[in-house]
Order: C-alpha cells, then structure tokens, then sequence
C-alpha cells in the first residue's frame, strides 16, 4: 500500500526515494527490536537488583552473610538474560520471587 504525506490538507504520494527511506527506517526498527527488548528486561533487573543491595549492605553490617534465600534470589537475577535469543523469549521472562 502506498504511503501518503499530508501537505496543506493535501494527500500526496510518497516518491520511490522516500518509499525506499521508510522501508529502511522501518527495517531498521525492527531489527531492533531485540536489543529494545534486552535493554527493558535488564533495567527492570537491575532496579530489582538495586532494591535488594541494601540486604546485602545490612549483612556486612551486621559481620553475616547473605542469607542462602537472598543470594539466590540475586543469582538469579543476574543470570536471567542468559540464552535469551528471541523477543517472545525475552517477553515471556518470570522473575524470582524475593524471598
């Protein structure tokens, strides 16, 4: 289907140069979308990450170590975008449960 732009009220087709821009930009997009995919999936991690460093701050505190609960919990966090190749893969990601 042709693209349009709308100059003064006006629909006007796009030319084959303008057609070939959007076809790449749309391209480009998409191919992107992976990587868009990661970089949400990661700041999600990393602030559920943040939120839990002040248990590992308070155990240091108190001269203990992180409960086994806790340093799985992070383990997993950390290891949640390994093998992830697709974005259904990537959408379809459960985090752990804090304990």
């Amino acid at each position: 289907m042709p693209r349009h732009h709308n100059i003064n009220g006006v629909q006007v087709p796009f030319t084959a140069e303008e057609e070939a821009q959007r076809d790449a930009e749309e391209t480009a997009w998409n191919n992107g979308a992976f990587d868009r995919a990661m970089a949400n999936l990661r700041s999600k991690r990393d602030n559920l990450l943040k939120a839990s460093d002040w248990e590992v701050i308070m155990a240091k505190e108190k001269g203990s170590t992180l409960s086994a609960g806790f340093k799985t919990y992070r383990q997993d966090l950390r290891d949640i975008t390994e093998g992830l190749t697709t974005v259904e893969e990537v959408e379809a990601v459960i985090f752990p449960t804090k304990p």
